[in-house]
């Protein structure tokens, strides 16, 4: 038995949709690892919790583009102890980046995420594959940063610090292809020694939640849950061996959703499952293999 786990904030979609205007293709290559991509970092900053809130949450945004035009807008929120991870354990959080409609990407969804102890900023991008039909590609990459932080009213927040001559900086990330999968046939790992050398990421698609909310009502915390919330269903992808599920809540504990994946292929000795946080808007997936040799 082999286990996966992702943390994924879903701060505005917790799928980034093919959006019309992206819809274009990238170069796969004949094995991984063998194309890069470029990104820029336009604009980011970094906001410690709002002292006149009880959330204690940080936020992290940014602009994200090929040149001087954003692309995507990128924000991500997590508790300012967690620095990036879930919980402050072993899983990082990754948030999705929306398409801003200006140009035409290349990308069917894009997500960051942070390390803010280590100031390092994680790209990951899924896309179609145009030298191989019906494939998708995954790429990832990372970026350090040097920051400026200022320290206000009891409010903090940072910015990349600036050159020598004064000018902003060039902030550029080179992404690696990771993986493709092609035509939604799912290649299971014959060992799970095996299974463990490949790089794991998970697609969430088709994301649907329905609750109530009164107008000008104020986002959800812990002693205001929203009425009539029926929790999440999505579509998940497995972009390392093409395994996909569909997923719905079977109920709550303790105000969290949980919740099972059901596999779209039988007798595949995959199963997953998931949790929802409401209030920190948060989604964490697991996968488990049943690989036969532990």
């Amino acid at each position: 038995m082999r286990n996966g786990v992702a943390a994924v904030s879903s701060l505005a979609v917790a799928a980034a949709w093919l959006a019309p205007g992206a819809s274009g293709a990238r170069v796969c290559g004949a094995t991984a690892a063998s194309e890069t991509f470029q990104y820029r970092f336009i604009e980011v900053r970094y906001d410690g919790p709002d002292p006149n809130k009880s959330s204690h949450l940080s936020t992290i945004a940014a602009s994200l583009g090929t040149s001087s035009t954003p692309l995507y807008e990128c924000v991500a929120q997590w508790p300012e102890t967690w620095a990036g991870w879930f919980e402050g354990g072993p899983n990082i959080v990754w948030s999705d980046c929306i398409w801003t409609g200006a140009g035409s990407g290349a990308d069917k969804t894009v997500s960051f995420a942070v390390d803010w102890k280590k100031k390092t900023v994680y790209l990951s991008h899924t896309f179609a594959c145009s030298d191989k039909r019906g494939s998708d590609g995954l790429a990832t990459g990372s970026l350090s940063l040097d920051f400026n932080c200022t320290t206000a009213d009891g409010s903090s927040f940072c910015v990349p610090k600036s050159t020598s001559t004064g000018d902003r900086p060039t902030l550029r990330v080179s992404t690696t292809l990771r993986t493709t999968v092609g035509g939604g046939a799912a290649t299971t790992p014959t060992s799970c020694q095996a299974g463990a050398k490949t790089y794991q990421s998970w697609r969430l698609d088709k994301w649907l939640r329905q609750y109530q909310m009164a107008p000008g009502s104020s986002a959800p915390d812990s002693t205001r849950p929203l009425p009539a919330d029926t929790g999440p269903s999505f579509a998940l992808t497995n972009l390392a061996d093409g395994s996909a599920f569909s997923c719905a809540p079977s109920g709550q504990k303790n105000g969290t959703f949980e919740g099972t994946c059901k596999s779209a292929a039988a007798a595949t000795g995959t199963t997953a499952a998931f949790t929802f946080d409401p209030v920190l808007n948060m989604v964490q997936v697991s996968q488990h293999w049943d690989c036969g040799d532990s």
